[in-house]
C-alpha cells in the first residue's frame, strides 16, 4: 500500500472515530470533524453541481453549507462510519437540489419535461426540471425497491465506490454492481415512458 493510500485509509479511521464520538454526544468531536469532512462535501457539492446548467443560482459552497447544516441538526444520527456519513450527505444534498429545482420550476409556471433517453440511460440529467424528474422516478424505485434506490443514491449521488456502499449496505459488492444495473435499467424505462 502505497503512502497516498495509507494517509486516506487513516483519514477514513479519524472520521469514523469522530462520527461515533459526536454520536456519543462529544459536540468536540463535532468541530474536529467539520474541517476533515470540508473538502470531501466540496467535492460531492461540485460533483453535483457540475450536472446542473451553467449559470445555475446556488453555488457549491452554499449547497456544502446548507447540507452540513441540515446533518448537523439531523437529530441524534447514530453513525456507523465515513460512508455513512457522506451517503447522507448526498441524501441531503440532493433534497435540496431538488428543493431549488422545484422553486424554480414553480416560478416558471412548473410544466415539468422528462429526461432524454440518453440522459435517463447515464442518470445525468440533474438539471431543473430533469432533476425533479429523477427525484420522482427515484421516489418510485424505493417504493418498489428501497435498496435499490439507496444503491443509486450513494453511487450517482454521492459519489460512493462500490466498495463503501456495500459498507454502508452491509451487502456484498457483488450485490452493489447488481443492483446498481438494474437499477439504472429500471429507471431508464420510468423516464422514458414518461
Amino acid at each position: 500500500m502505497d503512502g497516498a493510500a495509507q494517509a486516506d485509509l487513516a483519514c477514513a479511521g479519524e472520521v469514523t472515530k469522530l462520527l461515533l464520538a459526536w454520536s456519543a454526544g462529544d459536540q468536540r468531536a463535532l468541530e474536529k470533524l467539520a474541517p476533515i469532512v470540508y473538502d470531501e462535501l466540496a467535492r460531492l457539492a461540485h460533483q453535483y453541481m457540475r450536472r446542473e446548467r451553467p449559470g445555475h443560482s446556488l453555488q457549491s459552497t452554499a449547497l456544502v453549507h446548507e447540507a452540513y447544516i441540515r446533518l448537523v441538526h439531523y437529530p441524534r444520527m447514530d453513525w456507523q462510519g465515513r460512508a455513512h456519513f457522506f451517503s447522507v450527505a448526498a441524501q441531503a444534498m440532493r433534497r435540496i437540489l431538488v428543493d431549488h429545482a422545484r422553486r424554480k420550476n414553480q416560478k416558471r409556471g412548473g410544466g415539468l419535461r422528462r429526461m432524454s433517453l440518453d440522459d435517463a440511460i447515464d442518470l445525468g440529467g440533474g438539471r431543473g426540471r430533469d432533476l425533479v424528474a429523477l427525484d420522482e422516478a427515484m421516489n418510485a424505485l424505493a417504493r418498489v425497491d428501497a435498496r435499490k434506490a439507496k444503491v443509486v443514491e450513494m453511487r450517482f449521488f454521492g459519489g460512493l465506490s462500490v466498495e463503501e456502499t456495500a459498507e454502508v449496505l452491509k451487502v456484498s459488492a457483488i450485490t452493489v454492481k447488481r443492483e446498481w444495473s438494474t437499477a439504472k435499467l429500471w429507471l431508464y424505462r420510468e423516464l422514458a415512458a414518461g
